[in-house]
């Protein structure tokens, strides 16, 4: 029997999924624990809308991803530190830090757990840093240290 997936189902797919399952398992399993429904044509046009409108989804977030992206990457991110006479840093550069500053320069929310410091910063001076945006989607930013 045609079954399209309506939630996630381990060890036989994911939602949105057209699959082909024994019958047994479809009618007295799939359907009454409303999982599946049966890919009769009108549910296959069902789920070619809501395919689309997930798409359409996906497409938006994508943009808005890569305009951040591109204002990210437009100027570097300068971060303040303070320092000693010899130039080092008191401590080090936290991803927190990172986080406020690309809050307070280019006014963009980025939770600190989706950046990653490339080099341990320990000394003024230019660096970089990844975001991870999730789906593939990753930046490289420039980060500069400067005394507070």
């Amino acid at each position: 029997m045609d079954i399209i997936l309506i939630q996630d189902v381990d060890n036989l797919g994911g939602k949105n999924e057209q699959l082909k399952v024994k019958n047994g398992y479809a009618r007295n399993f799939l359907i009454p624990q409303r999982l599946a429904v049966e890919a009769n044509p009108s549910n296959k046009k069902q789920l070619e809308e809501r395919l689309k409108v997930v798409k359409k989804k996906e497409d938006a977030m994508l943009a808005q991803i890569n305009s951040v992206i591109s204002k990210l990457k437009e100027a570097p991110v300068r971060v303040g530190a303070k320092t000693g006479t010899s130039g080092k840093i008191f401590g080090s550069i936290t991803s927190l830090q990172i986080s406020r500053a690309i809050r307070d320069q280019k006014g963009y929310e980025i939770d600190r757990k989706k950046i990653t410091i490339n080099d341990e910063v320990k000394e003024l001076g230019s660096y970089k840093a990844t975001v991870d945006f999730g789906n593939g989607q990753n930046a490289e930013i420039d980060l500069e240290v400067v005394a507070e």
